[in-house]
């Protein structure tokens, strides 16, 4: 490595000679004295300087010889400098997080010896480019979101990821109040983390996803080429129970019990493949959006919204909180008041007083847990955000890394 040093003032130290008379008479033989100048610290880079083709994912080393580091700082053409990295705890090491590809940088490290000595390296580093960019393509929830304690956070990327323990390795969520959550790859693309089973966010805090993705190797020759953040807010705790027999819905606010009102569910009869498709879903339902109106049809089971001999239909639905994917809403039908609370009629959502859907509507946000119970039809876990539906053991496994993440 060749590298450009600065050396510091020296300090000196002096060495004195004794020796003893053989006489009887004790004098002086003689005292000498010289300069010893104290040595200078020596610091290493690797990669050194002038290395052009360096790898992201190995990062800097900086090592010290005969002293400490005092400061380690990269910089970039862009006026971008930064020092983050991890120092030894005997402070005779640093190492840097991973690199940008495709970027040339400086690397600055000062040393001080014992003494005082003062050593300075300097190295010019560029990065080898990414054949393929690994970047995320979409994140939910939004920036500044405000969300129910249900919420999960989905990182979508652009590409498949190969290499989902790097990956992993990168993503970093914290809140303000400590939650025990874990990430589980949905698909090659797609990553989700949610709370553990039973507990969801605590309510009104700040949460903060990060995704290190700078310089990881998440394939061959596919490194990510930048980090990516996003703050958003858990709210109230907002949590709809229902049940499908009693025919009834039970709002809570932080615990405590703010509205009711009557509903009318799946009526069921209609089975294909074994799944009775009338029936609304039993399990813990999350919301997942809203539109005013909604436009429901009977294209889904396959058939035409004019053939009403077969059960065709076309509704246009005020006030409608989805709650899967498989069509299931929470909303208005001012149509069923009479069914509401005594039978259940619909074709698998929940059907809601005019004034209490729209209560509800206006209420909730999205990643609020609704948990319905009374029905045969178990809710699926990827039928919709419904994650909490599958074991907390076999979702930790789901993750590349096999563990828990603590957010506090």
């Amino acid at each position: 490595m060749s590298a450009r040093v600065r050396t510091g003032t020296a300090v000196t130290g002096v060495l004195i000679l004794l020796t003893a008379g053989c006489s009887g008479d004790e004098k002086e033989a003689g005292v000498a004295g010289e300069q010893a100048e104290a040595a200078a610290p020596q610091v290493t880079i690797d990669p050194g300087d002038g290395n052009v083709k360096a790898l992201p994912e190995a990062g800097v080393t900086v090592k010290a010889a005969g002293g400490t580091l005092q400061k380690v700082t990269l910089s970039w053409k862009n006026g971008e400098v930064s020092d983050a990295g991890t120092m030894s705890a005997d402070r005779t090491s640093w190492k840097s997080r991973t690199l940008r590809p495709g970027t040339e940088f400086q690397v600055t490290a000062v040393a001080v010896s014992p003494e005082g000595k003062t050593t300075t390296v300097n190295a010019g580093i560029a990065t080898q480019k990414a054949k393929r960019q690994l970047e995320i393509a979409d994140i939910i929830p939004r920036k500044g979101e405000k969300v129910g304690v249900g919420m999960p956070i989905t990182v979508t990327f652009n590409r498949d990821v190969d290499d989902k323990k790097a990956v992993e390795s990168a993503l970093e969520v914290k809140s303000s109040k400590p939650a025990t959550g874990a990430w589980y790859w949905v698909s090659d693309k797609q990553v989700i983390f949610r709370t553990k089973n039973g507990s969801y966010w605590e309510p009104n805090q700040k949460v903060s996803f990060d995704a290190d993705l700078a310089g990881v190797k998440a394939g061959k020759g596919t490194y990510g080429t930048k980090d990516v953040g996003r703050d958003f807010r858990i709210g109230d705790s907002h949590i709809l129970k229902i049940s499908t027999k009693k025919k009834k819905a039970v709002a809570y606010e932080n615990g405590e019990k703010v509205r009711s009102w009557p509903i009318s569910a799946g009526k069921g009869g209609r089975v294909v493949n074994g799944v009775d498709t009338f029936l609304t879903t039993s399990g813990v339902h999350l919301t997942m959006g809203k539109e005013n109106p909604a436009i429901m049809t009977s294209e889904w089971m396959g058939v035409d919204p004019k053939d009403k001999a077969n059960g065709g239909y076309r509704e246009v639905i005020p006030y409608a909180v989805r709650i899967s994917n498989s069509g299931e809403y929470v909303h208005s039908m001012a149509s069923t008041v009479w069914a509401q609370g005594e039978q259940n009629v619909s074709h698998g959502c929940v059907n809601s007083p005019p004034k209490d859907a729209r209560w509800f509507y206006k209420w909730s946000y999205r990643g609020d847990p609704v948990v319905i119970t009374g029905t045969k039809r178990e809710l699926q876990w990827n039928n919709g955000w419904s994650y909490h539906q599958m074991s907390w053991e076999k979702w930790v496994k789901g993750g590349a890394l096999n563990r828990t993440v603590t957010t506090g």
